[in-house]
């Protein structure tokens, strides 16, 4: 029972705190710019999750560099 007051106390002091801040944040001329900057944050970090996720592994940078050394010396552009 202690435990879960103690529990609720804390989600009540927390949203609080949160509360508090997004109050202080709308008060912000700038709000829309954060907005905006925020959405973008969030669509890279979305960006680079699924691409950490579901893409294959890139070839290595050295390889890549043999392969168009070799692409130059067949077309014989040396």
């Amino acid at each position: 029972m202690l435990l879960a007051a103690g529990l609720a106390d804390l989600a009540v002091s927390t949203l609080g705190s949160v509360l508090g801040a997004t109050r202080g944040l709308l008060r912000r001329s700038d709000a829309a710019e954060l907005a905006a900057e925020a959405e973008h944050d969030l669509m890279a970090r979305g960006r680079l999750a699924l691409d950490r996720h579901t893409a294959a592994v890139p070839p290595a940078h050295l390889e890549i560099l043999a392969r168009h050394a070799l692409a130059r010396r067949a077309t014989g552009d040396v």
